[in-house]
């Protein structure tokens, strides 16, 4: 399997591609993804444009850098009825968030994206849809207390494979979407291009 560039500095991609025996190195791109957003939610673009073109520019900047080595960018993006939720800044802000998706079916979107020389070279993203289980503010509050920051601030508000799956009423789609990776695709075009 190749050695592959992380455009992340997410623990969670890397540990999923570790498990994959896919090897990579990490080099977070550090673009300022809240600005590309504004900017482009101003253009009208999809919460499908959007992540796929984030995950784009970071692999595309790292890329540039690194001649002839795949780098494979990755975002993720909720989308509740086409308002974009950003990952919280403060435990106020995720209190926040969980009140705006309490009860609600919300998207989320994953995209994968690998660059060579500065330019994309295979793209994927796919959708999962979650609905959340109504619950009372101290619910929301108590959920809030067993999240690390580290968690919380990485992985927007829910871990999925963690304590988040205890939020939700239904999940639709793809495991590995909600983790932010579609792996199996990822995999299958990186044996594909050996």
């Amino acid at each position: 399997m190749h050695n592959i560039i992380l455009a992340s500095k997410s623990k969670v991609r890397k540990k999923i591609l570790n498990e994959n025996g896919i090897n990579c190195t990490v080099e977070p791109a550090n673009i300022d993804e809240e600005a590309v957003k504004l900017n482009m939610l101003k253009q009208k673009a999809s919460p499908e444009i959007i992540s796929k073109n984030l995950a784009e520019l970071k692999a595309n900047k790292i890329s540039q850098k690194k001649n002839e080595e795949i780098v494979l960018g990755a975002d993720s993006v909720i989308d509740l009825n086409g308002e974009i939720i950003s990952k919280p800044s403060s435990r106020k802000e995720a209190l926040e968030i969980l009140k705006k998706l309490n009860g609600k079916k919300h998207y989320l979107i994953s995209s994968a994206c690998m660059s060579k020389n500065g330019s994309m070279i295979w793209h994927h993203t796919d959708k999962a849809a979650l609905t959340m289980k109504k619950m009372s503010l101290e619910e929301l509050n108590s959920y809030l207390k067993k999240i690390k920051d580290e968690a919380l601030y990485a992985y927007n508000v829910y871990q999925i494979e963690g304590e988040g799956k205890n939020l939700f009423l239904k999940i639709e789609g793809n495991k590995n979407t909600i983790m932010g990776l579609p792996i199996i695709e990822i995999k299958n075009y990186l044996k594909n291009y050996e």
